[in-house]
Formats: C-alpha cells, sequence, structure tokens
C-alpha cells in the first residue's frame, strides 16, 4: 500500500523521527494537562458547571493567548524553532508544577484560570514552531504523508496522556489531590519534551538568517506590521487563504460540538455527583476520536492523490452534513460516541489537506506567521463555539438547533469548497508558487 510505504520511507529519515519524538511527549504532555483543566473546572464534584460556565471557562483559556498569535509568528521566523521547542517544554514544566501548588492550596478560580493561561499559552509556540519546521526535515513531494502522520500521532499521544491522566485519578480520592497528581504528571512529560528537543542539530529546522533583519526590540515592535504582512501575504496565495477559511469553520463546528459532549457526558449520562463516570465517558469519546483521526491519517493521502486536497476537503466537510443529524439529534451514547469518530475522520481530513496547502503555498520566510495566524483563526472560532453554545446549550446539553445549524455550517463549506474557483483548487500543484 502506497501511504504505508510512504510512512516507512518517513521513518527512516532520522531528523523527522526526532521532531516527531518532540511532537508525540509535548502533546502527551498536553493530553495530561486538558484532563487535568477537566477534571478541575468541570468535573470536580464540588463544582456544578452550567454549559455558560464552561463555554466562559474555554474563553478565559483560549482567546487571550490566541491574540498572542501573531506575535508568536513574528518571533518564531526570528528565533531557532529548535530553541523553541527546548525552551518552551521547559517552561511548561516549571509553570506546572505552580499550578499543581495552587490547585493544592485551593486559591480562587480566576487565579487557577491565569496560570492554566500561561501553560496554554506558551503552547502557541510549540504546535506553531513544530509545524513550521517540518518541511525542513520533509521534502515537499512527502509532505501530505508527513502532515498525515505527525499531527495525527501527536493527537494520538494527546489521548493517550488523557488516558494516563485518567488512570491517575482513578488511584486517587476525587479532589485536589487527584488534579494537583494529574498537573504534575504532566509537569514531568514537559521536561521530557524539552531535553528530546536536544536530539535536533540547533540550525536545522530554520529560518535561516536573514542578512538586513533588524534587532529583537525594533521586531517586536513591529508585530502588528508583520500581521499585516502575513495576511497580506495570505492574500496573495488564494489557495491558502481559502482551505484556512474552510477550516476554522470546520473548527468552529466542531468546537461546538464538543461542548456539547462535554455538558452531555457531565450532566446527561452520568450522575452528576460520580465525577470519575463522566470523565470516563469522556474519555471514551475522544479515544474514538483519536481513532477517527488515525484512519484519516491513512485515507488522506490515497484521497488528495485522487481528488486534490479542496476536493477532499469538499468530501469532508458534505460527509459531515449528512451524517451530523442522523448521529447528533438522538443525544444518546452511542450514536454519539460513532459521532466523534465520524468528526474525527472529516475534521482531522480537512485538517492535513489545510496543512499542507499552507506548507506549500506559503513563503518559507512568512510561514511562522501564517501558521501562527492559522492558529488565532482555529482558538477564536473556538470560541465562538463556546459563547454559542452558553446560549443555546439547556442545562443537559442537548439542543436540536445547535445540531442543525452546525450540519449546515458543514453543508456551506462543502458547496464553497466545490464551486469556488473549482479548477484552481482542485488541482493547487499548477498554482504559482
Amino acid at each position: 500500500m502506497g501511504v504505508l510505504r510512504d510512512l516507512r520511507m518517513l521513518l527512516r529519515l532520522p531528523d523527522f523521527r526526532r521532531l516527531l519524538t518532540v511532537r508525540l511527549l509535548s502533546q502527551l504532555s498536553d493530553g495530561v494537562f486538558q484532563v487535568a483543566l477537566a477534571a478541575y473546572v468541570v468535573f470536580s464534584p464540588e463544582k456544578q458547571a452550567s454549559p455558560g460556565a464552561v463555554a466562559s471557562a474555554l474563553a478565559v483559556l483560549l482567546l487571550p493567548y490566541s491574540l498572542l498569535g501573531p506575535f508568536t509568528g513574528v518571533l518564531l521566523d526570528r528565533w531557532r524553532r529548535r530553541q523553541v521547542l527546548l525552551v518552551c517544554n521547559l517552561l511548561r514544566a516549571v509553570l506546572c508544577c505552580g499550578t499543581a501548588a495552587l490547585v493544592l492550596l485551593q486559591v480562587p478560580d480566576w487565579l487557577f484560570y491565569l496560570a492554566a493561561l500561561c501553560v496554554t499559552g506558551v503552547n502557541r509556540f510549540v504546535l506553531a514552531g513544530l509545524s513550521a519546521a517540518l518541511p525542513r526535515v520533509v521534502d515537499e513531494r512527502h509532505l501530505v504523508t508527513a502532515n498525515a502522520l505527525s499531527p495525527t500521532a501527536g493527537t494520538l499521544a494527546a489521548t493517550v496522556g488523557g488516558g494516563a491522566a485518567f488512570v491517575v485519578h482513578l488511584f486517587h480520592a476525587p479532589g485536589a489531590g487527584a488534579d494537583a497528581a494529574t498537573v504534575l504528571l504532566g509537569a514531568g512529560l514537559y521536561l521530557c519534551a524539552g531535553l528530546s528537543a536536544l536530539t535536533l542539530s540547533p540550525g536545522l529546522l530554520g529560518p535561516d538568517d536573514l542578512p538586513d533583519r533588524p534587532r529583537v526590540g525594533a521586531e517586536v515592535l513591529a508585530t502588528v506590521r508583520g500581521l499585516a504582512a502575513g495576511i497580506h501575504h495570505l492574500g496573495q496565495r488564494p489557495t491558502a487563504r481559502q482551505a484556512l477559511t474552510a477550516m476554522t469553520a470546520m473548527r468552529f463546528c466542531y468546537g461546538a460540538l464538543t461542548v456539547t459532549l462535554l455538558v452531555l457526558c457531565r450532566y446527561a449520562w452520568s450522575d452528576p455527583t460520580d465525577s470519575d463516570a463522566g470523565l470516563g465517558l469522556l474519555g471514551l469519546a475522544l479515544g474514538l476520536s483519536a481513532a477517527g483521526f488515525l484512519a484519516a491519517a491513512l485515507v488522506t493521502p490515497w484521497a488528495t492523490d485522487r481528488l486534490g486536497t479542496a476536493g477532499w476537503t469538499t468530501v469532508c466537510a458534505a460527509g459531515s452534513a449528512v451524517l451530523l443529524p442522523p448521529l447528533g439529534l438522538p443525544f444518546t451514547p452511542v450514536p454519539m460516541m460513532a459521532a466523534a469518530f465520524v468528526l474525527g475522520v472529516t475534521v482531522q481530513g480537512a485538517k492535513i489537506a489545510t496543512d499542507t496547502v499552507v506548507q506549500t503555498h506559503v513563503d518559507d520566510h512568512y510561514r511562522g506567521r501564517v501558521f501562527s495566524l492559522y492558529d488565532v483563526f482555529f482558538n477564536v472560532s473556538y470560541v465562538g463555539a463556546a459563547a454559542l453554545a452558553a446560549l443555546v446549550l439547556p442545562a443537559d446539553g442537548r439542543s436540536p438547533v445547535l445540531v442543525i445549524a452546525l450540519a449546515a455550517i458543514y453543508a456551506v463549506v462543502a458547496f464553497t469548497m466545490f464551486h469556488v474557483e473549482r479548477p484552481a483548487l482542485f488541482h493547487v500543484e499548477q498554482e504559482e508558487g
């Protein structure tokens, strides 16, 4: 099978394996930390979080550091990406230790959110740096396969991390002690991720030095101009711009459904006083979604070879639009778990295609800024989904109106990707670099 052959070829590349190791350890740690956040904010027995409170917590955690995305891009295009992966993971290890202390001290929620914001904010540098560095260790011919393997493997690692966090909770009495132990596990894994970056050569991941580059202070002050330049560059790359727009809309839908699923697990499908039961259902849903990501990684290279990146995105969006109502509207565990798998396939399939389009249609010295903008679009759309969920979700998470509206958005994405500049989109290799 061609995909498996390409995967074996990629894994024979030592620098790709090293970069993949950094990603796996980083996202394994992310999975642990994310479950720790969910356990503390939503599933703690002493907390009764409404859909509005859950959405507000997501907004507090996501929106501020999303707005920092352009700043990370300007710095990523200046700093050695290997050093970013090293320093940021070590910093997250230290911040996690501080967050665990705050959990044990039972500080006010706003102080915990501030500490969590610092950990997740640093994550923007790591994920954008990993994406921007990938073309430095893989040639263009194998980028689709690399984008299928790397982020998907990272997502699977995050799922494993979430499972490890759940096991930690099982061996501790529910409460602050279990939450703090989980955060400390994340700290240890972040330390391992940082140390693994040392296996890469300092200059391997770029960016290349530019002789006329201004000093650090001047470039930081020029961040807004750098953002404008990144947006202007996207304006000159219609394939990348259209792919990012479609992916942002699909991310919005996925975010709203994630909030819905979280509330269903907490209040509709388990005893609200049994935090472990709710976490177990959420873990099962995340595991099925990760299985969908893996399926997408195997199918997407084959699909994009035959349909093009926009054609595959069209199929993913259309499939989501058709399957979401019958799977989502019953609001029962079995169909919703099936929806978690299906949407894992479609969302990750579209993301792999979008990553490849951005990497191949954006110049290297703009790539860090564009991937940081990509993160901004992702997280702002997720916050928008959380705000929508706060407005329409009832206390138990069952909202037919929301499910139908999200299916309609998927349908609009499919229609747009099929009709807008169809020849150029379906044959991206003919577009000028």
